[in-house]
């Protein structure tokens, strides 16, 4: 897959896709609506940015591909694709514990902090990418 060649897009089942990690360059789109809310995207090789009606949703550091993003009250699933490493930031409910999964191996139980910020880092240099779910305990 690589990449979103649209920056960002519609995908069945209630799911969006978004960045672009070949980029050399900055690229954002602005004003893509999607089940009533409003998206922004910004991605190049360095970083990968989504704000959902002007309120930050993920952030990747490098630049990444998402695929099938989908965020319900209790969970976030989505694959992520990427040349290296990445950092990957959440936005989630304040001081609450959620269970991480990656590629259907438990990563452990992380706790947001009061900003609601939830980090992991997700390997991605051996296998390209990596199913994430992320669930309410």
């Amino acid at each position: 897959m690589a990449a979103i060649s649209e920056l960002i897009r519609t995908e069945s089942a209630g799911a969006i896709s978004f960045g672009d990690y070949t980029l050399s360059a900055k690229a954002k789109l602005d004003n893509y609506e999607f089940e009533g809310d409003i998206y922004k995207v910004k991605t190049f090789k360095e970083i990968t940015k989504l704000e959902r009606n002007g309120v930050f949703v993920y952030e990747s550091v490098p630049g990444t591909a998402v695929t099938g993003f989908k965020q319900t009250e209790d969970t976030v699933e989505f694959v992520v694709e990427g040349p290296k490493d990445a950092q990957i930031t959440l936005e989630l409910a304040e001081e609450t514990e959620y269970e991480i999964t990656i590629d259907g191996a438990s990563a452990g139980v992380m706790k947001t902090n009061l900003g609601g910020k939830l980090s992991l880092s997700v390997e991605l240099e051996e296998t390209d990418s990596a199913a994430i779910k992320i669930e309410k305990k």
